[in-house]
C-alpha cells in the first residue's frame, strides 16, 4: 500500500517538473516565434498586406479626366433665336424702288383727260371753276376730313380770299412727276406728287429741287422730322374721277 502512495507521488512530481519545464521552455522563446490572432486565420498564400487591402473598402478610383471644371453659365443672348431671327431678316425682300412717272402721254385717257381740266381751272385764277370737277355726293372729291361745300373748303384753306394760293398750289402738285398706287387692285390710283410714296432719305439733289418747289426748308425739315410728304396731294382713278386733293400724312 505505501509502495502504490509513494510511487503516484512521484508521477505527480514529474509532471509538474515537467509542465514547469515547458512553461519555462515557451518563455524563453523569441517575441515574434509568438504567432498573432490574425496570423492564425490567415488564409494559406495570402499575405498581411493583401489581407488588409481586402479589409479596407474599396474606393472609386478617380478618372484620367483631369482637374474638374466648374461649368459655365447659359449665355445671356439667345444665339439660335437671334440667328433665326437674321435668316428671316436676310429671307425678306427689301422694298421695290419707287416707279417715278413723267410722261402724260402713257396714263389711261380718264386720268390725263382729268389732270388737264384741272390745270385749266387753276390756271384760270377763278376758283369756282374747280366746282364741276370736284362732283357731288358719293363722288365728291375729298378736299378735308368733313363734309361741305368742297369749293368753299378750299377757299378757307388758301391764304387769301379768292383761293388764289389754293390754286398755285394745285398747279405746281400737277406740275411734278407722279405715280401709281395699289396697281392691279381696286384702289389703283395715280398720286401727284410722287414724294408722298418715296422716302425723303433717298431723294437726289434733283429731286430735292422739285420738292423744294412745293415747300420750304423749314416744311422740309419738319417732314424729315416725321418721316414722310406731309403736304398736298392729287388723286385721280384710272376712270378718271378726281378722288381727293388733301394735305396730311
Amino acid at each position: 500500500m505505501k509502495r502504490q502512495i509513494s510511487a503516484s507521488r512521484t508521477r505527480a512530481v514529474r509532471l509538474s517538473a515537467l509542465l514547469l519545464a515547458s512553461v519555462f521552455a515557451i518563455s524563453l522563446l523569441p517575441p515574434h516565434s509568438a504567432l498573432a490572432l490574425s496570423e492564425l486565420k490567415q488564409i494559406p498564400g495570402e499575405t498581411g498586406q493583401d489581407k488588409k487591402a481586402k479589409d479596407v473598402p474599396e474606393e472609386d478610383e478617380p478618372g484620367d479626366e483631369g482637374p474638374m471644371q466648374i461649368p459655365m453659365p447659359d449665355p445671356l443672348v439667345n444665339k439660335p433665336a437671334r440667328d433665326a431671327k437674321d435668316d428671316s431678316a436676310e429671307d425678306q425682300a427689301p422694298d421695290a424702288p419707287v416707279e417715278v412717272l413723267s410722261d402724260v402721254s402713257k396714263i389711261p385717257e380718264p386720268v390725263a383727260r382729268m389732270r388737264e381740266l384741272i390745270v385749266e381751272a387753276a390756271a384760270s385764277g377763278d376758283i369756282e371753276r374747280l366746282r364741276p370737277l370736284l362732283g357731288k355726293g358719293p363722288t365728291q372729291t375729298q378736299v378735308s376730313e368733313t363734309d361741305g361745300d368742297p369749293v368753299e373748303t378750299l377757299k378757307g384753306l388758301s391764304g387769301d380770299p379768292q383761293g388764289i394760293e389754293i390754286l398755285a398750289i394745285l398747279l405746281d402738285v400737277l406740275s411734278t412727276g407722279f405715280v401709281l398706287t395699289e396697281k392691279g387692285t381696286p384702289d389703283e390710283m395715280y398720286v401727284w406728287p410722287y414724294f408722298t410714296e418715296k422716302p425723303l432719305s433717298s431723294l437726289t439733289p434733283p429731286e430735292k429741287v422739285d420738292l423744294f418747289r412745293l415747300v420750304t426748308a423749314g416744311d422740309f425739315a419738319e417732314m424729315e422730322e416725321a418721316g414722310n410728304y406731309n403736304f398736298y396731294r392729287v388723286g385721280i382713278t384710272p376712270d378718271g374721277q378726281w378722288k381727293f386733293f388733301v394735305a396730311g400724312d
